[in-house]
């Protein structure tokens, strides 16, 4: 019987090689690791979409900072100009100006999943608020960035709920009946105020840290939304 060339060489290379079987140098996981995972309700945006079907249009609130938009970019440029090192700079009426009215306009990413949830809840003709944790500042173009990045005809004025205002307060208010966070306190304040929660997932490369605990409320959470 003759053999190739190549194929000698493949049985040459098969018998100097270690048995994947003894090799531990991959972390891997266990069957038992892979199948007790935490019992987290994933969803999709289609899946939300049925779930509205027959119904009539709604108010449905987003956050804004890794829900909406990934501003990363902005809270780091600020880190960096106002306190380097510190957290200071979250108290400094000075960053809040800055990214408000120029950083996010310029730098913040606009979500892939922001962009379809807003588009099929336009098309439902709901009415749509965002709702920022942040501190308001006046001339704010945060509205205008969000207007333009996902192609709005119009757009209510983003609600800044920083300082005496809370985001709870403002949902019960419009009777919001959807809201979309990524942040644990998103989902807390939605369940108080009887909304469904639903949860975006934050990017791991923010710097918004620590990283939430996905799915801890029993909400949904919608898959490959951390982009």
């Amino acid at each position: 019987m003759k053999f190739s060339a190549c194929y000698l060489a493949i049985l040459a290379a098969l018998a100097t090689s270690p048995a994947f079987a003894d090799d531990t140098s991959f972390g891997g996981s266990t069957t038992d690791q892979l199948a007790h995972q935490d019992p987290i309700h994933w969803v999709d945006v289609g899946q939300i979409e049925k779930s509205l079907e027959g119904k009539p249009p709604m108010t449905v609130g987003f956050d804004i900072d890794d829900t909406v938009l990934f501003s990363s970019p902005c809270f780091f440029y600020g880190q960096q100009k106002y306190s380097p090192g510190k957290f200071d700079y979250l108290k400094n009426q000075a960053f809040w100006d800055d990214i408000n009215k120029n950083c996010d306009i310029n730098y913040s990413i606009p979500k892939d999943v922001a962009a379809k949830l807003i588009a099929m809840h336009t098309k439902r003709g709901d009415t749509i608020y965002f709702i920022t944790g942040r501190t308001k500042s006046e001339g704010e173009r945060v509205t205008e960035t969000i207007k333009r990045d996902f192609n709005m005809d119009k757009i209510n004025p983003v609600v800044f709920t920083a300082g005496d205002a809370t985001k709870t307060a403002f949902l019960k208010d419009k009777g919001v009946k959807i809201y979309y966070g990524d942040a644990d306190g998103d989902m807390k304040q939605a369940i108080e105020v009887g909304a469904r929660p639903i949860r975006v997932l934050r990017a791991s490369n923010t710097t918004y840290k620590p990283m939430p605990k996905n799915g801890s409320f029993g909400e949904e959470v919608i898959v490959d939304s951390d982009h």
